[in-house]
């Protein structure tokens, strides 16, 4: 097996010292006054010889890997794939590279996420945070490594974040419902003290308020997509009032038009339907559905523009920014009757 070349192979070859080889290759040539004859020199040879740097040796002698750990709750899920994606792009563009993994909302498995990431020294991390990983992201912060917060927010850790506004987002979709002849508005959402779910529940029950409405609220703790459709069928069997209903996220919806299909529900006749989060396949389905739609590229380039401020030291380390984006209704025929 042919032996990989090292930077002592082409200090030697060359007759120069490691040093410099080295401030050249990390582009500090100019910074320390290096001639650009030796630069072209010592250029040319690792480009005639192929030489590929190791990313570890890089890592122990500058203390960065050029890796950002990114977590989101499941990577399969079309939003946070969405984000994912535009993540990683811009994140490529600037020299980063994303290791990304799914928490499934679970706390220990976040826990054990994020000591591994350390472990592999990542450079900062993009987290959307299920409930009870607020020490683990402290820590985080007080060994200097940078957190941006997405999707969600934790009360009590003072970090950046990017979020879209829940409470107005879902206000609107409720006024939404209730200008178009609908009255009993359910609202279907998880069992989940997240802040994004109780903004999200706080503007339905606001706008029901407002217009003198009564509050119909189902909350469930979702297991699977089946024993979501098994709950939400049940809920329209005993509230036989119910002529509409707003789901808090998109896989809920999903079950919820599962239940109707099954039981033979007309849309948006009997039961008008408006989704929180888009997803390409309501765009298709008979009837179209009506949905909150997230700037998922706006989120991403937000988050992974700030987090590389972070790294680069060109932002403030104690003035963290509290990013919150407005969202888009896509009003579609499943809410209009």
């Amino acid at each position: 097996m042919k032996k990989k070349i090292s930077i002592n192979d082409i200090a030697q070859q060359l007759g120069v010292s490691i040093t410099t080889v080295s401030f050249i290759l990390n582009g500090r040539a100019q910074e320390k006054r290096i001639s650009e004859k030796l630069v072209k020199k010592v250029l040319d040879f690792v480009q005639e010889v192929n030489y590929k740097p190791s990313s570890l040796a890089r890592s122990l002698r500058t203390g960065k890997t050029n890796i950002i750990g990114l977590m989101v709750e499941d990577i399969s899920d079309p939003f946070f794939s969405a984000i994912a994606r535009a993540i990683e792009a811009i994140a490529y563009q600037s020299g980063y590279k994303i290791i990304y993994c799914s928490t499934e909302n679970a706390t220990e498995k976040t826990r054990e996420l994020i000591a591994m990431y350390n472990e592999r020294h990542v450079d900062g991390y993009i987290i959307v945070p299920p409930e009870g990983v607020e020490q683990d992201i402290k820590l985080l912060l007080d060994t200097g490594k940078p957190v941006v917060l997405i999707d969600r927010y934790l009360p009590a850790i003072d970090t950046d974040f990017v979020v879209v506004d829940n409470e107005k987002s879902a206000y609107d979709a409720t006024c939404h419902l209730i200008a178009n002849g609908y009255k009993n508005i359910a609202f279907v959402t998880i069992d989940s003290l997240q802040p994004q779910m109780l903004d999200r529940l706080s503007g339905y029950e606001k706008a029901m308020q407002a217009n003198g409405l009564p509050q119909l609220v189902k909350e469930i703790a979702y297991k699977s997509s089946e024993q979501a459709m098994q709950h939400i069928a049940a809920f329209i069997d005993r509230k036989k009032e119910v002529d509409a209903i707003f789901f808090a996220t998109n896989y809920l919806c999903v079950s919820g038009l599962k239940a109707t299909a099954g039981k033979g529900i007309n849309i948006p006749q009997s039961i008008g339907v408006v989704s929180f989060d888009d997803y390409e396949l309501f765009e298709l389905y008979s009837p179209s559905i009506t949905t909150v739609s997230q700037p998922t590229d706006k989120i991403a380039e937000h988050a992974i523009n700030l987090l590389i401020s972070r790294l680069k030291k060109a932002v403030s380390d104690k003035k963290f920014q509290k990013i919150i984006l407005p969202t888009s209704l896509i009003v579609r025929k499943s809410s209009v009757r």
